[in-house]
């Protein structure tokens, strides 16, 4: 039989794009343990600015949320708590994330989440042409306007860059 190329099948996220009448691009590439944006961006050739990580965050009283953040800069967690008007953020352990999200983590995407959870965007990734974000599963992205997350996901703009 022989082996097709670069195939990926749906996942919760694309299946989400789609049913949204959402028009995307795929992205595979080769998942490296750790590698995170800068490793994606290299493969694909594309500038790890444009690549968004998705981050499963809680705040202190364990409510999650989603922060979408350029690849190449962090999150200011006291920024962001100012921002949403919460005491304080963390990162969620990854089995709490997983839990969440129903994505593993390195795979994370915001579209089609097990449970619904409040989406933050990094402000200057709205300003971006086009962004390459999870499609739900480690080693593939897809690419989108980044100006249709508020209405695909709600996401709210904040300013939280480190």
């Amino acid at each position: 039989m022989a082996k097709k190329e670069k195939h990926v099948s749906e996942t919760p996220a694309t299946q989400f794009l789609r049913r949204a009448g959402v028009a995307f691009t795929e992205h595979p590439y080769d998942y490296v343990d750790h590698g995170g944006t800068a490793e994606s961006a290299r493969q694909l050739g594309v500038d790890e600015h444009a690549v968004v990580k998705t981050l499963v965050m809680q705040d202190e009283r364990a409510q999650p949320l989603i922060v979408l953040m350029h690849g190449d800069r962090q999150v200011s967690t006291k920024a962001l708590a100012r921002e949403i008007g919460v005491k304080s953020v963390e990162p969620c352990k990854p089995e709490v994330a997983q839990r969440h999200s129903g994505y593993l983590v390195g795979g994370t995407s915001p579209f089609g989440t097990k449970k619904a959870m409040p989406v933050y965007v990094e402000a200057t990734v709205l300003e971006l042409p086009e962004i390459r974000i999870n499609g739900g599963r480690r080693g593939y992205l897809v690419g989108i306007d980044p100006k249709l997350l508020p209405t695909l996901v709600g996401a709210r703009a904040v300013r939280c860059a480190l």
